[in-house]
């Protein structure tokens, strides 16, 4: 492959974790630097769409430094953030007061808990990186309590041609040299590019959930579909 990171296949955990090893320190920077910020805004944009309610049972995968779990937290829920990248686990430890978020190592595809234990599932840029992308979004399905909902922020492909090969060139070229200049690692975030290629995106995984029997499915879009969150309710 292209790409340093991106192996499928059963090497493809192992690949992502050296990935988010070689770029916690830097990566909430970076994000910032990236996004002009506005990945803040779509986070939130999640917690919104989450409801929460005192007291709800949260679940935040791919947890990464704890930006949606810290937020879901600060709005009453019980929250644990699941994330297999001990380095990434560090850093949102750091970040939290008290103990309510519980942060904990393990795998997304194979959640550590019992069907229907979440009012709340989310996950923010974690799906694309899955060996399935299928198998993780049926775990979040799992896990949901009948009425929970799941949230789910990735990378998207913007459905205009033009504006896609646009924002494509942008992630060949200005990221990874970003992701040089800032964190010393240009195929850290080349990676990014690799992994969208392989990703079927917004669509297809709006279409996964209605299958899966998911009522309230929707799509919200940002800068044009370049950035997407996909939204459903577990059928009770």
């Amino acid at each position: 492959m292209s790409n340093t990171f991106y192996v499928p296949g059963e090497q493809r955990a192992a690949k992502v974790n050296d990935l988010f090893a070689s770029i916690a320190r830097r990566y909430d920077l970076i994000n910032d630097l990236q996004s002009f910020g506005l990945h803040r805004r779509w986070k939130q944009r999640v917690v919104t769409l989450a409801g929460v309610t005192p007291g709800a049972r949260a679940l935040d995968l791919c947890c990464g430094t704890g930006d949606l779990a810290l937020a879901l937290a600060a709005r009453g829920a019980e929250v644990t953030g699941l994330d297999f990248s001990a380095p990434m686990l560090e850093v949102a430890g750091r970040r939290k007061q008290g103990a309510n978020p519980v942060f904990i190592q393990g795998d997304a595809m194979q959640i550590p808990f019992p069907d229907a234990s979440f009012d709340i599932v989310t996950m923010g840029y974690g799906l694309r990186n899955l060996a399935s992308w299928e198998q993780g979004l049926a775990e979040m399905w799992r896990v949901a309590k009948p009425g929970g909902r799941v949230i789910i922020l990735e990378f998207g492909k913007p459905a205009n041609a033009l504006w896609r090969q646009l924002y494509f060139t942008h992630l060949r070229c200005s990221v990874p040299l970003t992701g040089w200049v800032f964190c010393g690692n240009a195929q850290a975030y080349a990676y990014i590019l690799e992994s969208l290629k392989h990703y079927p995106a917004q669509r297809a995984v709006a279409a996964a959930m209605r299958d899966m029997r998911f009522g309230k499915v929707q799509i919200v879009d940002f800068m044009g579909g370049a950035m997407a969150i996909n939204y459903g309710v577990k059928a009770g």
